[in-house]
């Protein structure tokens, strides 16, 4: 038996189709426009009277919520939090997210993380998110453990993972960083340049190919030195993560990293962690007391320490903050993260890809959200 969702205002990565219909199981079967459809023996019908339909969203950067954080390396709890970001927020791909720890803290999260998505395929990667990062731009990562690119390690976590780590964020300043970037490439893992102090110089002589939440925890754009801020927003061929919370980006800085990479260069990212979904109060992240108050999480120092946003509310406010069309918001939320890292059955509505979409109200309120066609929320 498939789901039929008719009457619909689709958005399907490539292009709209103003009433249209989608039939899928496990995979997507059929889209196209109302006039296209035959009932079959079986459909399940859902009129959804022009509601929008969109791919799942993508999230390749988000170290927990719900009170979960993969850096517990529990792995019925990240598995849980895999399916709370489905049913809250229509995140149906997301890449669990580790950060600056002790090399052992790092082992046991990713034995955790390998036995949670060798079950949950909403758990599609892994995100080493340092330790091989820059002191002077740490935020909340935790000094004591930061250290320069060590392959060995990386070889190491990517083993225990089951070969699942996707990207790493480190600092490309590091003179070990060639041979690391090196080994990434060969090795289908992603480098992306953050938590860095790297000058424009130093960018270029990278091979970093994406560039962890923009703006933030990076040397900044200056008169006189680009930094890593202006080497993303100059070359074209680099993917920029960005937190639309309004926090970490006030809205104008928003709009200026979409006006100067375009759609297409641009990937939502919440970089939430265990608070998210979770009432404000007292926190922990990486053994640091965080205070969640007013919609931000913060160290005592004042360091923000990732957030508690929502993929579903990231998606709205790229269009409020920028005025993009909803087309622009999908390809920031999926069609990019799939492309980046080869997804091929992600990030568009289309025969063959798995069955994950988000219904939207006019509002662009989350209605429900499929997963490989299961009804999620």
């Amino acid at each position: 038996m498939s789901i039929v969702l008719r009457h619909a205002v689709i958005y399907t990565g490539e292009e709209r189709i103003d009433d249209g219909y989608v039939r899928f199981n496990k995979q997507i079967e059929a889209v196209g426009p109302m006039s296209d459809l035959r009932i079959q023996a079986g459909d399940e019908l859902v009129d959804l009277n022009g509601q929008i339909v969109v791919p799942g969203f993508i999230d390749v950067h988000t170290h927990g919520g719900y009170g979960f954080d993969a850096m517990d390396g529990d792995p019925d709890q990240i598995d849980e939090l895999a399916t709370d970001m489905a049913r809250n927020e229509g995140v149906t791909t997301y890449f669990a997210t580790t950060m600056t720890q002790s090399v052992e803290n790092i082992n046991h999260a990713m034995k955790g993380i390998r036995q949670a998505a060798e079950r949950n395929p909403l758990i599609q990667g892994v995100h080493l998110e340092g330790p091989f990062v820059s002191v002077k731009y740490k935020g909340a990562q935790p000094e004591k453990y930061i250290q320069a690119p060590n392959t060995d390690l990386l070889a190491q976590w990517n083993e225990l993972s089951g070969s699942r780590v996707r990207m790493i964020t480190y600092a490309p300043e590091y003179p070990e960083s060639r041979a690391f970037e090196d080994y990434c490439l060969e090795n289908g893992i992603v480098p992306s340049a953050g938590h860095s102090n790297a000058t424009r110089e130093q960018m270029l002589q990278s091979r970093a190919t994406h560039i962890t939440h923009l703006y933030n925890a990076q040397r900044e754009f200056k008169h006189r030195e680009p930094g890593v801020t202006g080497h993303a927003v100059l070359e074209d061929n680099l993917y920029c993560e960005i937190i639309c919370d309004g926090f970490h980006n006030v809205p104008d800085m928003v709009r200026l990293a979409y006006e100067l990479k375009g759609a297409d260069k641009l990937e939502l990212v919440t970089d939430s962690m265990r608070a998210k979904g979770m009432p404000e109060g007292d926190y922990e992240l990486g053994g640091q007391k965080v205070i969640v108050k007013d919609g931000q999480a913060r160290l005592e120092v004042g360091n923000l320490a990732g957030s508690v946003l929502k993929f579903n509310v990231a998606f709205k406010n790229i269009i409020r903050f920028t005025g993009c069309r909803i087309e622009d918001a999908v390809k920031m939320s999926s069609v990019n993260q799939a492309r980046e890292f080869h997804l091929e059955q992600k990030g568009g509505i289309a025969p063959g890809k798995d069955a994950d979409l988000n219904v939207l109200d006019q509002n662009l309120d989350l209605q429900r959200t499929y997963s490989f066609g299961r009804l999620m929320k």
